[in-house]
């Protein structure tokens, strides 16, 4: 017999898909981030395989939130409670953890984002989602091209001492000048932080320009476990930068939180579909209606061969 009730988040991006398991205190007691290679519904049901491992068996999942940007497809998928965007997801988890925040930081594989809030709530915030400078895929790919491993990355840049100035605004300069420093004979230590502080400044001119920035600061993302990007961060604000300790998994978290406000506030049993998610036959498709000029595109999902939710028109003719 299951004896206390969890909640469950699932933030499921273009690069990562993390999971976050809640107790009825907001205790963190489940967590995974893994990678989603272009498959999202296989992401999900691997992960949900992972994750129910990891929670004990008298415990029983009461509610369920998606964010990301496959929140639609990941809600549909296991049965979600409440969708919600990555802004709401990523203020709620800072603000859980750093009481008072006001300012988030947030750098993900492939995008990224700032969010100003005042007395807990969303004043204003931005996005990135065309320049690659600064994320995480791109920090990949120049620790690839250094042969070391990203976990390496952070550290190695936190010893220099004479950081060299890179062109970060762009990830080709950014790349060609990383080149053109190692062929001075600059140390891979001073051309590493030179990087993290070119794209610190990168961030800040383009995804943050004309942002209030107030302390507390928040930093989270993947990109947030690179210690020389929160330091290049402290220089150029002048201010300490806090990395919650489940930095990676924040959307989830968030997701989870409203979750639980949601079941707790309507009082109504949760759509989850259960762990045996994992085993149904999930497939995705589209078409484009000719109804009028929008020529929208409509993505079908269906479970087990029944279509069970249509999105993507602007009129609302095709929804479920």
């Amino acid at each position: 017999m299951k004896s206390s009730f969890a909640y469950l988040g699932v933030d499921v991006g273009s690069i990562t898909t993390k999971f976050a398991v809640l107790n009825e205190r907001d205790e963190l007691i489940a967590s995974l981030y893994t990678r989603t290679l272009g498959r999202p519904i296989d992401a999900i049901q691997d992960g949900m395989r992972q994750i129910e491992k990891q929670i004990p068996a008298n415990v029983a999942v009461q509610g369920v939130g998606t964010t990301g940007s496959a929140r639609q497809l990941s809600g549909v998928v296991v049965g979600a409670d409440v969708v919600k965007n990555e802004i709401t997801a990523h203020a709620v988890g800072a603000s859980h953890f750093v009481p008072g925040v006001q300012t988030i930081l947030e750098i993900g594989g492939q995008d990224s984002k700032i969010i100003i809030l005042r007395d807990g709530i969303v004043t204003d915030f931005a996005m990135n989602t065309v320049c690659a400078a600064g994320t995480g895929s791109f920090l990949d790919q120049q620790a690839s091209r250094l042969n070391m491993r990203i976990e390496d990355f952070g550290p190695l840049a936190l010893r220099s001492e004479t950081p060299v100035r890179i062109a970060g605004r762009c990830t080709v300069f950014a790349e060609s000048d990383m080149i053109h420093k190692q062929q001075m004979g600059h140390q891979v230590e001073d051309i590493l932080y030179g990087l993290c502080q070119a794209l610190a400044r990168n961030y800040l001119n383009n995804v943050g320009l004309g942002k209030d920035i107030r302390p507390p600061v928040v930093f989270q993302g993947g990109v947030a476990a690179n210690a020389g990007m929160v330091r290049a961060f402290e220089q150029v604000l002048e201010t300490e930068v806090v990395v919650p300790p489940c930095y990676e998994v924040m959307g989830a978290i968030g997701a989870a939180i409203l979750a639980r406000e949601h079941i707790a506030r309507d009082g109504q049993e949760t759509k989850f579909r259960g762990f045996g998610l994992t085993e149904i036959a999930y497939a995705t498709s589209s078409f484009e209606c000719s109804g009028c000029s929008n020529r929208c595109e409509v993505v079908v999902i269906r479970m087990a061969g029944e279509i069970i939710a249509r999105w993507g028109g602007r009129c609302g003719k095709w929804e479920l």
